[in-house]
Order: structure tokens, then sequence, then C-alpha cells
């Protein structure tokens, strides 16, 4: 989500599990970030608005991060695992790292060479990595990590809280706890390993594998096999009241309470199960094993986030805000953008799910909304930029991207119709699963299904400055 939260403000050890990488997945991966004379790998994934974020030259499929953090010292230790495959010969490669120590870091167990430029960590191996070969990464760091200040001016990443840390990474804030390959273009699975002291808790994405305690400090491991991209991940710390069952549907949740925030959020949280099932008959099957919800008390935060199976809440949500959070497992989450200029396909979606929810659900039409949106003057900040280029990173979390994103599946859905539009919906969803998508590809799918030219909705809804006339 990453703007205020709308509770507030409504403005519409373990052996490393490799995943699965789609296809078209590989393939775009393959042709994002070339290496730079052939040989080094380039130092970011060549997006426009944070052009240093990613790394070229090489794909992770699997993250095993080991880690140990003390909430009163604020100390974190931490072990990264990257296994990789090398996607053009290199000589030299990147990670993203900002602010920790590095302790030690081998590429296939010989030590390797390393040295720090800005955000970047510039590794070079003691052999030259072949186009095509596999390839294990180990880093071990320390530090006290914390977060990076995004271009609008919010917190991302490790953001320290009086119990713990409230770990979100949407754009930037994944390299603030771990070295990683940090763009949405590179997606990967996960093994979580989280010591903490005994009465706090460590919560991570994917399903919970238990936990042990000894000597006064509680392990808990985590397995992420579904791909996700690094923002998505999350590590967070602190003194949760801890709830666990399995749907109708074989989904395991795992919902972690602040317990200050445990009586405004639990009816909330009682409608989570029939949330997923009716977004599940909306956007086609639930994309993941594992749900819940991460719910802190991070007052300096002021945003939910759609961290991958269990999105996280600096306070108790409200029920739109859940029902946009778990449209985003669809949207944003198995549907990965390749360049932050399409966040619309992320916030827009999600939005409107929040429309089509209260449609649904005895609340306001989908239609009411837009009419009183639209009804706002020319000079509102909702007709600022268009919602498909924002222009800046500055402006990706802003109400166009949200609203206006939403605004543009209404007006689409106006012109196909209600069963064409699902139609659309539905197939966006299941045949880039897993995967990626671009404003153009989802375009293409919508005038697909529906055997209608759409490019002057498009380009009136999507791409243009200012307040769009109505016939």
């Amino acid at each position: 989500m990453r703007q205020q939260s709308t509770r507030r403000v409504t403005v519409l050890g373990r052996k490393a599990v490799v995943g699965v990488v789609p296809v078209a997945v590989a393939a775009l991966l393959a042709t994002a970030g070339p290496a730079s004379a052939g040989t080094t790998g380039a130092s970011g994934a060549g997006d426009p608005y944070f052009p240093f974020a990613g790394n070229g030259g090489y794909h992770v499929s699997h993250y095993g991060l080991t880690l140990d953090y003390d909430p009163a010292s604020r100390h974190l230790t931490g072990k990264a695992v990257l296994t990789a495959r090398a996607t053009a010969r290199l000589t030299r490669f990147d990670l993203d790292l900002k602010g920790l120590k590095i302790t030690g870091l081998t590429v296939d167990r010989h030590k390797a060479a390393f040295r720090r430029s800005g955000q970047e960590l510039v590794v070079t191996p003691r052999h030259a990595l072949r186009e095509g070969q596999a390839f294990r990464v180990t880093v071990t760091y320390s530090g006290t990590p914390g977060p990076v200040t995004d271009p609008d001016g919010s917190l991302d990443g490790w953001i320290p809280t009086d119990d713990g840390a409230f770990v979100a990474g949407e754009p930037q804030g994944a390299m603030t706890w771990f070295p990683a390959d940090n763009h949405p273009k590179d997606k990967s699975s996960y093994d979580f390993t989280i010591t903490v002291p005994e009465g706090r808790a460590a919560v991570a994405n994917g399903v919970y594998l238990g936990r042990r305690t000894a000597h006064g400090r509680t392990t808990y491991r985590w397995r992420q096999s579904e791909p996700m991209a690094a923002y998505l991940a999350t590590a967070t710390v602190g003194k949760f009241k801890v709830e666990q069952y399995t749907t109708r549907d074989g989904i395991k949740v795992y919902n972690a309470v602040d317990p200050r925030e445990a009586a405004a959020a639990a009816p909330v949280l009682k409608k989570l199960p029939s949330v997923l099932e009716w977004e599940s008959k909306v956007f086609g099957p639930y994309p993941f094993r594992a749900a819940g919800a991460i719910v802190d008390h991070a007052p300096n935060v002021g945003y939910a986030l759609e961290t991958q199976t269990r999105p996280i809440y600096d306070a108790a949500p409200d029920l739109s805000t859940l029902v946009h959070e778990s449209a985003h497992q669809w949207f944003g989450d198995s549907v990965s953008l390749t360049s932050w200029k399409d966040i619309w396909l992320n916030e827009g979606f999600a939005t409107y799910a929040e429309w089509l929810y209260s449609e649904q659900h005895g609340g306001d039409s989908a239609q009411k909304t837009f009419d009183g949106l639209y009804a706002r003057p020319a000079g509102d900040d909702l007709w600022a930029y268009p919602p498909a280029d924002p222009g800046s990173g500055a402006n990706i979390f802003g109400t166009p991207v949200y609203a206006r994103g939403a605004m543009a599946l209404h007006e689409l859905r106006t012109a196909v119709g209600d069963r064409t539009f699902y139609r659309i919906l539905r197939a966006w969803a299941g045949e880039h699963r897993a995967g990626h998508g671009t404003t153009a590809q989802f375009e293409r799918l919508a005038e697909r299904e529906s055997g209608k030219n759409l490019d002057k909705l498009f380009k009136t809804w999507l791409y243009s400055t200012g307040k769009p006339n109505r016939p």
C-alpha cells in the first residue's frame, strides 16, 4: 500500500529450497540489466525511477537468511546465502546493501574481494563466472540497521519500534537488512531463520516451520517457496499475540498482533478468511500456501504494506485496508512489476478491489465512488499526473496512482461489460501468476479478451495529464 494508513486518512541453517522460475520470468531476467563490457554486472536493473536498484548479470533463485536481532541494542547479525545463476560472463557483480558491516564474503566457498560504493556491494569472485553458471554467494554481516528515506519523505526498510522492528521494504528497504538483487524484476524463494530474545516473536513470509528456545533466546523458521521480490520480504520483530489456523481452502494462516492493537484488530482479522474467499472468486485461486497479518504498534510509520503472504500494518487496520492489502497478493505480489513506473498495476487494482468489495457487500457501488472522485475540480491532486506515468519515485504512492488507477479500471469495466471485465482480471492474475507484467501487456490482454480497440480509453485514463473529459 505505501500511502498513509486508511484507518486514519481515507484516500480512495536449513538446506536451501530453490524455487522454480517461470520460463517467461527467466527470459525477462536474462535480458534485464545487461552486463557492461560483457564481464561486469550492471549496478542497477535499469529502472528509470531507482537507477541503482537491482543489479545486472545474474538471477537469484533463493535466499537463505539467518538473522539474530537484539531489540535492546538494536544490533543485527546476519548471514545471507544467495543461490544464483549468471546471465552473462561475470568477473564482477553488485549486490544492494546499505549501512551494515561485511565480516565475510565468499563465492562458491572461495573468499572474494569486495568494496562498498554507496548502496552497492561490489563483489569480485576469485574466478570469473561463466554465462549460465550456477553459483552461491555467502555474506556475513552485522551492525545497527535503520530505514531509508524515500523520495516522498516516507521511511522504509528496517524501522525500529519500542519492542522490536517494523520491517517493510517498498521500494528500497530490503537492502537495509540483507544483501539483495533489490528490484521486482528478480524474484526468488526464501528461507528465514531469525533469533530474538525469549518473549519476542520474529515473523516473516510464507509457511511457519516452528521455533525453539534455548538460553533465553528463541529461533523462528519460515519458508516462502513461491517467488517473491525482495521488497516484499519481512522479518518483523516484536511482542505479539499469535493466532494460527487453516482455512477451508487449505491456506495456512498466521496472524501476529501487538497486544496494544489486539482489541481493535480482532473484528477485522476475523473477516480475513471470507475476504480471501471472495477475492479468490473474483480474481482466481489464491496464489500462495500461506496467509495472515502482522499488526504492529508503529505510530511513526504511517502505512500498511502487502508483504507477501502476510501484510504488515502499522496499527489495527480497517476492513477496506485489509481488502486492499489482501488483493495485492494477486496484484503486486504474485503478478509483479517490471518497472516502478507501472505501479498503478499494483495500487490501482488493489484500490478497485476495495470498491468492488464495498459494492458486493452492501456499501457504495463502484459507480458512486467513481462519480464522487470525478466531481473533484480540475486542480485537485487527483489529476496531478497520469497513473501509468507518475514521473518520478516521489509520485509512485500518490493519489493518482491509487484512485485514478482504480478509475481507469472502472472505465474499462463500463466499456467492456461486467462479464468481460471479470474475465480480464482473472486472465491477468492467472496468465502472469508468479511472474511479471507491464501496462502494455495489460492493455493487449484487455483488447484480446474484449475484442475492442481500447487505445483511446487507456490514453485518456492512464497517460493523459489533467482531468479527463467524459462524453
